[in-house]
């Protein structure tokens, strides 16, 4: 039961010791005072700041039971959950998988946000045994969990649900395996099985209760017999086994990995869905307010070899690897370096594309402080692509701001009239002007020589099928190159103090 004054009795949260912290997702907003598991560092601190409406204190689990309970008690009122006992046991495992790190659903239930897709991710890494193997059973129950989480969210009505997984990478440098390698992907498509056929298993079960709406169709290749992970290939084939005595299902999809959002954060998730590492050490601040290198989680679980297993891959990893696992997947959404960020509404289009039509589409965010210059870039995309960009500088001044808004409305003109991204990502990564430095909250790029140069370099990654631009050099970011963002404005031909009218005059040129 939950007391009134929020704290939590009769559950696992009693157990649980608990730190203080005061942390914020959005550089732009005040620090707020976030509870937490002691154990638990302060990028999941953040994104539990970005997954609490408002922006008041939050704990973790007065937050949790908030979407726990409320699940619990529709799915008794559908009869998903089909006894008190039931409704109980689902929410304390629910909790565990929570505490786990395990899995959770999408950033918009925990906002209690009704209009938002949900989601329900499970976070690899985390079903890591402790003899180094892979606990497939943690992870059948985990999956069941979430598409009857996923069921219930979606009234009994859904056809379609959202059941993904996150950070394959750190799993398999967990289990030293490099990403690129023929034993890799024959370990993530048995993954992959055992997902799909836990989620179609337990469809099935809900089509003999309440009825099936989509015949049994299995039409996937034969999972790997032979793993380097013990009792991995046998779990899936189970799964199938299982999921193909079905006498028919309730889903049309529900396997899908969606793109990331503070719920992978909170987990511990370094990548999203399939997504290769972007690297083996990411950048931090220290309590002197310096930044130092570390390594990355999966780093730490790939010891030794971390610096070989964790390098950045070319788009074409990615690739092979989404093309072993798509039989298996019903959707499958691009991958991307996990943020701290809930999603935010798109930015209105302040540019028409050219065939004249409103832009639409989906909207991204990236958050980062450069030479400690807080930076936002927000993106949208359309169905040509991207559609537009702008950037937000918090510190700087209204002038130099002004100019950055310019340009990037420039750019959204061109975007829209035609112009290809990587001719501006030619013409602006690697520019010179201060803020410049080191980049936090990028896990793939580590300093810029400009608020452009990262801009375009991010742009790049993200848009132009992961090419990935070297940082520049610290040299080529420090102080003898680079002056304050006013210092280095871009530069504006000489010209006359008060020229004369008829100087003016000669000055002008008719163009048509």
């Amino acid at each position: 039961m939950t007391r009134r004054d929020g704290t939590i009795r009769d559950t696992v949260w009693e157990g649980v010791a608990m730190r203080r912290a005061r942390a914020c997702a959005d550089p732009d907003a005040d620090p707020r005072l976030v509870a937490l598991p002691a154990a638990w560092d302060d990028g999941a601190a953040e994104a539990l700041a970005a997954l609490a409406p408002g922006d008041g204190p939050v704990a973790l689990p007065r937050l949790a039971e908030g979407w726990i309970r409320r699940v619990a008690a529709r799915g008794r009122k559908l009869g998903i959950l089909g006894s008190a006992e039931a409704a109980e046991g689902f929410a304390a495992g629910l909790r565990s998988l929570v505490l786990g790190r395990r899995g959770a659903p999408g950033a918009g239930v925990w906002a209690n946000d009704v209009k938002a897709d949900p989601r329900f991710v499970l976070n690899l890494p985390a079903f890591l045994d402790a003899e180094g193997g892979f606990d497939s059973a943690g992870y059948v129950a985990a999956t069941r969990l979430g598409v009857t989480v996923l069921e219930i969210l979606g009234n009994g009505r859904a056809t379609r649900l959202r059941l993904g997984f996150a950070d394959l990478a750190g799993l398999l440098a967990a289990l030293r395996l490099d990403y690129e390698s023929p034993e890799a992907r024959a370990v993530a498509i048995a993954i992959a099985a055992l997902t799909r056929g836990t989620a179609e298993a337990v469809s099935g079960d809900l089509a003999e209760t309440f009825g099936a709406r989509e015949p049994v169709s299995l039409l996937c290749p034969a999972p790997p017999e032979s793993l380097p992970v013990p009792g991995l290939a046998e779990a899936a084939r189970a799964a199938l086994d299982a999921a193909a005595a079905a006498p028919g299902l309730r889903h049309a999809a529900i396997f899908a990995l969606s793109p990331p959002d503070a719920v992978e954060a909170l987990l511990g998730a370094e990548t999203g869905g399939l997504a290769p590492a972007a690297a083996a050490t990411r950048l931090v601040s220290t309590p002197d307010g310096a930044v130092a290198e570390v390594p990355t989680r999966a780093a730490l679980l790939a010891g030794e070899d971390a610096a070989r297993l964790l390098a950045p891959r070319g788009p074409e990893a990615r690739a092979a690897m989404e093309a072993a696992l798509r039989p298996w997947l019903h959707v499958a959404a691009p991958g991307a370096p996990v943020s701290a960020q809930a999603p935010r509404p798109a930015p209105k289009p302040r540019a028409q594309p050219a065939h004249g039509q409103p832009a639409h589409g989906r909207g991204a965010v990236w958050k980062v402080s450069i030479g400690g210059h807080r930076v936002t870039l927000r993106t949208m995309e359309g169905s040509k692509g991207l559609e537009e960009i702008s950037l937000t500088l918090a510190k700087d001044g209204a002038a130099f701001r002004a100019m950055v808004d310019a340009l990037c409305h420039s750019v959204t003109v061109g975007l829209n009239a035609g112009v290809r991204l990587d001719e501006y990502v030619q013409t602006f990564a690697y520019t010179r002007f201060g803020p410049a430095g080191v980049v936090e909250g990028d896990p793939a790029i580590h300093r810029a020589s400009s608020v452009l140069d990262w801009a375009f370099r991010r742009l790049a990654l993200d848009h132009l099928e992961g090419r990935f631009l070297p940082d520049p050099t610290e040299e080529e970011c420090g102080a003898d190159h680079l002056g304050t963002a006013a210092q280095q404005l871009p530069l504006l031909p000489d010209l006359p103090s008060t020229p004369a009218p008829a100087t003016r005059r000669r000055a002008l040129r008719l163009v048509g």
